[in-house]
């Protein structure tokens, strides 16, 4: 897979990723990408811990390792950071 495929599977992955974990408002376009490149190594990383190999089963199954991978990382984050709010003063 190009490093273009990887950054528009890792964006999308990691834009839904922050949806499904509640940390949208946080995070912008740039970080969405990273958090889904991330979460797909992680997820490639978990995967393979159950036996599995995602590597060269096709961009579904990538977008869904990158998925599973940025949830993992976003809860984690959360998870050490607290469930810290940004609340507006307006």
């Amino acid at each position: 897979m190009s490093i273009i495929a990887w950054i528009i599977i890792g964006g999308l992955a990691g834009w839904i990723a922050s949806k499904v974990m509640g940390t949208d408002a946080q995070q912008g376009v740039v970080l969405n990408v990273v958090v889904g490149v991330i979460g797909g190594l992680l997820g490639g990383w978990i995967l393979g811990l159950f036996g599995t190999n995602p590597m060269g089963n096709g961009w579904l199954v990538s977008f869904f390792t990158a998925l599973l991978g940025a949830c993992v990382l976003l809860f984690g984050v959360k998870a050490v950071t607290g469930n810290r709010t940004v609340t507006s003063t307006r």
